[in-house]
Order: structure tokens, then sequence, then C-alpha cells
């Protein structure tokens, strides 16, 4: 799949998630076979205000490019100010989210709220467009109308304005992750533009990926909440992609994935930060093991990093 100039090895995308889909999470995605990784959703203003946190969500590695980079908010000359910072960190590819429901972004006139004034969303494309010249997409949802009008509406502007790719989560905004996305507006929009489309929702299992390609006729694939923990899924695609199986990592694999993690994050983000982080996160990856329960509960108070691998490399014993 190709996105402007950037040719990805496969149609598989990692989905930008806030709070998870951090530098090391990204890397441990692309070392199982995803082939575009998201980073989180970033603050326009933010970025444009000098925001130290927010500039810390730029920083990338060579091992996880291509990298696309989402921004969100509602000013157009903001938002080009910030693209045009997102383009100077290094980034492969410039995503604007119109598509998170928070309160506190919809509240803004950011995200979703932005399907509500196409004329709006035009502006910011257009001014983003002229500032970058990085390919340029658009996530977004369903809108607000149930009937799907706003997404072709939206993806038809995008693709005047010089939008590069459209990636679809077709729930209303009013859904959150409730209900069930309905796939057949990601055809729709298909049918509708010439750019590439990459469809994102209810991807659950290695097999809804491809029932999902078989039914929309996608460009691409976007997994999110299901490669928490778990970047193995993109592996397993890709693998009944090519008639294979779908083959599960060995206990060893899942707890390496663990150890590279840990020592991922605290090279990024430091011991302390990181091991408040591992409280929560390291129970990600034992999901369905025994004993599970006990393990996430043994992290909660961890506080440095030998305490940390010596629960993860004790637990590993435990079920070996």
């Amino acid at each position: 799949m190709k996105i402007g100039p950037v040719v990805l090895d496969n149609i598989l995308v990692l989905a930008p998630l806030a709070g998870i889909t951090t530098l090391p999470f990204r890397l441990l995605a692309k070392a199982s076979g995803c082939g575009l990784v998201c980073s989180e959703m970033i603050s326009a203003n933010g970025l444009v205000y000098g925001s130290a946190k927010t500039q810390e969500l730029l920083n990338s590695r060579i091992g996880e490019k291509p990298l696309s980079v989402q921004i969100f908010g509602s000013d157009p000359g903001l938002m080009a100010e910030a693209a045009a910072m997102v383009e100077a960190s290094g980034a492969d590819i410039l995503d604007i989210n119109l598509g998170c429901a928070v309160k506190k972004v919809l509240k803004t006139g950011s995200g979703a709220a932005l399907m509500k004034t196409p004329g709006k969303v035009e502006k910011i494309l257009l001014a983003v467009r002229k500032s970058i010249n990085i390919p340029l997409t658009v996530k977004m949802r369903t809108g607000w109308d149930k009937s799907g009008s706003d997404a072709i509406k939206i993806a038809e502007i995008a693709e005047a304005a010089g939008v590069d790719g459209i990636t679809l989560h077709p729930r209303l905004a009013t859904q959150g992750f409730g209900g069930k996305a309905d796939w057949s507006l990601i055809a729709d929009v298909k049918k509708n533009v010439a750019v590439p489309v990459i469809g994102n929702g209810d991807i659950t299992t290695p097999e809804d990926a491809l029932v999902m390609k078989k039914e929309t006729n996608s460009d691409g694939l976007m997994i999110g909440r299901a490669a928490i923990g778990n970047p193995w899924i993109f592996s397993q695609v890709l693998s009944l992609m090519k008639g294979g199986e779908r083959i599960s990592p060995s206990l060893s694999e899942r707890f390496d994935a663990m150890k590279t993690y840990l020592a991922t994050s605290i090279d990024c983000f430091g011991e302390q930060r990181t091991c408040r982080m591992m409280r929560s996160h390291l129970g990600w990856f034992v999901k369905g093991l025994r004993f599970s329960g006990r393990f996430r509960e043994s992290i909660k108070r961890v506080s440095t990093q030998k305490e940390a691998m010596s629960l993860i490399i004790k637990y590993f014993e435990e079920l070996s």
C-alpha cells in the first residue's frame, strides 16, 4: 500500500491510542510486522505553544519507520504550524484527527466535533496541505448522522483538499466504543474517493481483519485495542493473508516482549516514570495466562526496574 510517495511493507496499521501507542509500544508493533505505526494523538496547541510534555510525543527511532503522527485542533493556522513542526521532527506522514469523541476534545471544537463543520475541515486541511510536503491523512468516525453521509461528505472534501489517505472508524461520535462498527460505511467511502481508504473498528481477532478486507475492499486495515498487549496480532494477520496458520506467541516470546517493553520504556521515560506506567501496562501482556490476576496484583506497587524484572522472571518460571 502507498500513502502518497510512502510505500508500506503491508496494509496493516497500528491505530493511534492515547496513553498506549508510545514509542516503546510502537516498536513492538513494528517488530511484529505492522506496516505503519501511529503516534498518540498530539495537541496542535501544545506543540505550537512549546509544551515539553507534548513535544516529547514526537520522539521517534529509525526502527519504527515509517511513522504517522496524528495531531488534533480546530484552528487552521495553529494546525498548519503544528503540522510543519511534525514534519520537521522527521515524521513520514501527518494525520489529522476528525474522530476523537472525548468530551474535553469535543468542547474545543476538535476531533469528531469538526465533522459538524465541513467548511472548517476544508480550511484546516487546505492550510495544513500548504504547510507540509509529507503525505497528509485524516482519521474520522461516521460523524453525527447514522446514515454515514457526514463521513462521505468529509471524505470528498478531504480528497479535494489534497489528502493522501482516509481512515474510517464507522461508529457515531456518540457511540464511543459501544455498539457495533458498521463496516458497510467503509465500503461506501471507498466507492466515493480515489485515495487509499483504511478500515478501522471491531477487528478483535486476526480472522476479523480478513473479513473486513473482503467486505469493504479497503486498501488498509487499522488495528487498535486488539493490539494492546498483543502485538503479535499483526504477524498473525499477515500469516493468514498468505494462506498460513494463526500462530500464537510462545511463552518465551510473550515474556521477552514484556522485558523489551520495560527496558525500552525506561530508556525513553526514565525508571521512576516507567515503573508507574508498568503497574498497569505489564498486565496487558498476560491476559488469559494462569495466575495472571496474581501477577497483576504483584506489579501494582513496583518501583524499580530490578523489581519489575524480578517479578516478570518469577512469573515466567511459575508458568514454565
